[in-house]
């Protein structure tokens, strides 16, 4: 109990730590793009200590133990270079790593040029980041460093009005990103790196309204997802998200079965260019080597990146609501192979179905994907209504969740989550009625354990149970013309009170009985009164 209490103890000081830092930084940059200054920081700090601690360890082990690859010269260390970037994936001079950058900056001093001019630390940043980004050009790890840093503009006037100012904020930034106890980059148990990013994020999530919920899930969601997904097994080939937001989804994996317990990698794709960056930093604050992710930039439903990939084991995702699309609009859709066995498009206005066929066609055979979606897909007609009688004619629906209402930052509705399979033992859906399972804290419902709990064992052992779950034949959604709500098929608990009959006419009687007395004791004074 005394390390968990000093775990958290931990955690709610570098919590405090961050909101330090942010609430300092945010009085100067709107809109929160704080958030690209910090995480960028962190991930630089992160992989300038990554680099010193692989060097390091291995001179260590071979017997030289007063070395530090972080007191080298920049000429000494060239000679690394490219076996390090075939190892680590990028390379960083020791005169460029955090520390010693961090610590030249505190003192307020300037970085001397060959031609006698001065460097200033806004300067040096974006030299030093430059450096780190071209490191990995020509090599494996070229895709997975390009534009880490593109956020993380220096000169931009956010920063301050004046270059001096703007200096003045970076020193203090860093400054504050040093004296965090993020700990060693090796404590895996600890990860306190993925746990300031998470925490991070999350502020930046429940504050930033509608938009906070298109990049990231919430821990509690996302660790169910997961455990649905993964329900008998302890490891997986590969897990894969179409909307990948910041990569939350993707990486709770390791917190649910264990580190290493993704064998060949985490996979995923992101529109959005500034999400996609925030996802590959995350992938490093959480231990991922370079050649343990592929995460694309592109339009997953038009242009999907992993087609020669080997199908996915897990896919788990949280795609956005509603979107419009072109659907019918591109004459190449209706054959493409991932939604021409449905025989229809989704609607070009709602893109939901056309992620989950997206879904269901990158899913391996033995697979398990695990889709939030929004209600709406469950029982409307048209289209919609043509790929759900696919999806549950071909037994591809192993079971729909209904959520609790006003989960996920940005949006109060109740979502659901449909589960798909390809090898699935029997032809019926199970239905789970959730949307009690949850507590409220703050603006927003969360799952603690006990309800997540709740529902994984609900769907593990797919047995009816009064107002929570119910398995329904195939036979028995096709009368409901495949409607796919729980409510159809779960009945809601009766939480109103009950009447008991008998007492209330009771009480009635005593009520009349005292009214009578009253009115006789009226009687009796108002005749006294008359004499």
């Amino acid at each position: 109990m005394a390390i968990i209490n000093k775990k958290e103890q931990e955690r709610e000081e570098l919590h405090r730590a961050i909101w330090a830092i942010a609430d300092d930084l945010r009085g100067a940059v709107d809109g929160w793009d704080f958030k690209h200054y910090v995480l960028g920081a962190m991930f630089y700090r992160y992989i300038s200590e990554n680099l010193i601690n692989y060097i390091n360890d291995g001179e260590h082990a071979a017997g030289n133990t007063s070395f530090d690859y972080a007191k080298l010269t920049d000429s000494e260390a060239e000679e690394a270079r490219k076996g390090l970037v075939e190892e680590k994936g990028f390379f960083i001079l020791p005169s460029e790593l955090f520390c010693n950058v961090c610590a030249k900056a505190g003192r307020g001093e300037n970085w001397q040029l060959p031609n006698g001019t001065e460097q200033l630390l806004n300067e040096k940043l974006e030299e030093v980041f430059n450096h780190i980004e071209d490191s990995a050009k020509g090599s494996e790890s070229e895709n997975d460093f390009a534009g880490l840093f593109d956020d993380f503009d220096v000169n931009s006037n956010k920063l301050g009005s004046t270059v001096i100012k703007r200096n003045e904020r970076l020193a203090k930034l860093l400054c504050g990103i040093a004296d965090m106890n993020l700990g060693s980059v090796k404590d895996h148990e600890i990860d306190a790196f993925g746990d300031a990013y998470e925490y991070l994020m999350t502020m930046y999530a429940s504050k930033a309204g509608k938009s906070g919920g298109e990049f990231f899930t919430p821990a509690d969601v996302s660790v169910l997802l997961t455990r649905l997904g993964t329900v008998g097994k302890t490891k997986i080939n590969k897990v894969y998200d179409p909307a990948c937001g910041s990569g939350s989804l993707l990486l709770k994996v390791n917190t649910v079965l264990g580190k290493d317990a993704v064998q060949n990698g985490f996979f995923g794709q992101e529109i959005n260019i500034t999400t996609y960056n925030l996802c590959r930093i995350n992938m490093f604050l959480h231990d991922i080597d370079f050649d343990k992710f592929d995460i694309e930039c592109e339009d997953t439903l038009i242009s999907p990146q992993h087609w020669d990939d080997e199908p996915f084991e897990l896919i788990v995702s949280n795609p956005p609501y509603s979107i419009s699309w072109d659907g019918d609009d591109n004459p190449l859709l209706i054959n493409d192979p991932r939604f021409s066995p449905a025989g229809v498009l989704a609607p070009k206005s709602k893109a939901d179905m056309a992620f989950i066929m997206h879904s269901l066609a990158w899913l391996a055979p033995n697979g398990t994907a695990a889709i939030v979606c929004f209600p709406g897909i469950m029982y409307r007609g048209g289209a919609e209504q043509k790929i759900r009688k696919y999806l549950v004619d071909n037994n591809f629906v192993d079971c729909v969740i209904q959520l609790p209402e006003n989960l996920f930052f940005g949006t109060p509705i109740a979502t659901c989550i449909m589960i798909m399979k390809r090898g699935k033992s029997d032809n019926k859906v199970l239905f789970i009625d959730a949307s009690k399972q949850c507590v409220k804290i703050t603006n927003n419902n969360k799952l603690l354990e006990e309800h997540i709990d709740t529902i994984v064992k609900a769907y593990t052992n797919r047995n009816d149970i009064n107002h929570l779950c119910k398995l329904i034949d195939h036979s028995e959604i096709k009368e409901q013309k495949y409607n796919l709500s729980v409510n159809t098929y779960v009945e809601p608990e009766d939480t109103r009170e009950k009447i008991d009959i008998a007492k209330l006419n009771a009480d009635i009687k005593e009520i009349v009985a005292r009214e009578q007395s009253l009115r006789d004791k009226i009687d009796e004074i108002i005749a006294e009164i008359d004499i």
